[in-house]
């Protein structure tokens, strides 16, 4: 069976939204653990929609269809950002540092895959 990683070894945006995606499940599911439900059930359908959205946007019927998936992306991403800031500023939350550091990553090349886009 192929895995994730085998098949899209070639796209970098997709591998880093899905590695995101991974460990925004695995962040999410201490904030369960901690029955802080509502933040954890926000971040991870936004953290995982990034991926999705990117996944989908591979398979566009047209050029700007494709930039408006990408689009959508990099709007679940902004909001992801602000779930992490968010946790990062409440007490008894698990530190965001290296998530917010991956999604500012996931933000700055979808952000550059749109322009590129657009100019070509």
């Amino acid at each position: 069976m192929i895995t994730f990683q085998e098949k899209y070894k070639n796209n970098l945006i997709l591998l880093k939204s899905f590695e995101f995606a991974k460990k925004v499940v695995q962040y999410t599911e201490k904030l369960e653990e901690d029955r802080k439900y509502v933040i954890a059930n926000q971040l991870l359908k936004s953290g995982t929609s990034i991926g999705a959205n990117i996944k989908e946007a591979q398979n566009s019927e047209s050029k700007s269809d494709f930039i408006h998936k990408m689009k959508i992306a990099m709007k679940e991403a902004d909001e992801t950002e602000f779930w992490l800031f968010l946790c990062n500023e409440l007490e008894n939350y698990p530190n965001t540092e290296e998530l917010l550091s991956e999604v500012f990553d996931i933000l700055k090349i979808t952000n550059k895959i749109i322009s590129t886009t657009k100019k070509g």
